[in-house]
């Protein structure tokens, strides 16, 4: 589903040279639920913006769905980007003069759906983060829980191929940010795809497999995990 060949990206200014990916290679299948640790400075968030094609890289092949998405036009990847991927971030980045239902609808505005699809679709994903009584409520109104639950509805109401979890428990205690994990968890089970950026080895733990970056490169891509996985299942 997702194929990052010998992908490289590097910075340049006037006199400094910095290579954030070298000949950067990983693959990830649908229905995966894979967790990618490193240390800072490691490139896990420029993993995360170029396979959100947020960024261009600088070498190598970005492969999703089977097509080379570097080849795509600045407005051909928008529409890639809006249609096939969710993203979930730290931060939540809730709009905070708007309600919860006004959050989740942004999107689906821009990806040009009818009020009565848009309305479907907020609905289903605000029971499925088990907010539907707080949809007229603000981000103000509700917990860091309940927010993050809010910013994962708004990824999840476009359908997307698969979702981008930056740090998603960063902001939140122990228990909220089980909570949250919990949720991503069912998530995948439901068969979304979920590439998960995270400093926590616990909350690593809990995905299906782990992917650990060093200097830019895949350093344990965790087939050998995933593979014991099968085996035992």
């Amino acid at each position: 589903m997702l194929r990052f060949e010998n992908i490289s990206m590097v910075y340049r200014t006037d006199s400094v040279e910095t290579h954030a990916l070298r000949e950067f290679s990983l693959d990830v299948e649908e229905g995966e639920f894979v967790a990618v640790t490193g240390p800072s400075g490691s490139g896990k968030t420029t993993f995360l913006n170029i396979a959100g094609l947020l960024e261009r890289f600088t070498a190598g092949r970005y492969l999703l769905d089977g097509k080379d998405v570097s080849a795509l036009s600045d407005a051909e990847t928008s529409r890639v980007r809006n249609e096939k991927i969710g993203f979930i971030f730290q931060g939540f980045n809730l709009i905070p003069d708007l309600n919860i239902y006004d959050n989740v609808d942004v999107p689906l505005r821009y990806r040009g759906f009818n009020a009565a699809e848009r309305k479907r679709r907020i609905e289903s994903t605000l029971e499925t983060v088990g907010l539907s009584s707080r949809m007229k409520h603000l981000p103000s109104q509700l917990s860091g829980g309940q927010q993050q639950r809010v910013a994962i509805a708004r990824a999840l109401a476009g359908n997307p191929r698969f979702l981008l979890a930056d740090e998603p428990t960063g902001n939140l205690d122990t228990q909220m940010a089980r909570n949250i994990m919990e949720l991503i968890q069912s998530i995948n089970m439901s068969g979304t795809t979920i590439i998960m950026v995270t400093h926590d080895d616990a909350l690593a733990g809990m995905a299906k497999r782990n992917v650990h970056i060093r200097d830019g490169r895949v350093s344990d891509d965790g087939s050998s995990v995933q593979l014991a996985n099968v085996a035992t299942a």
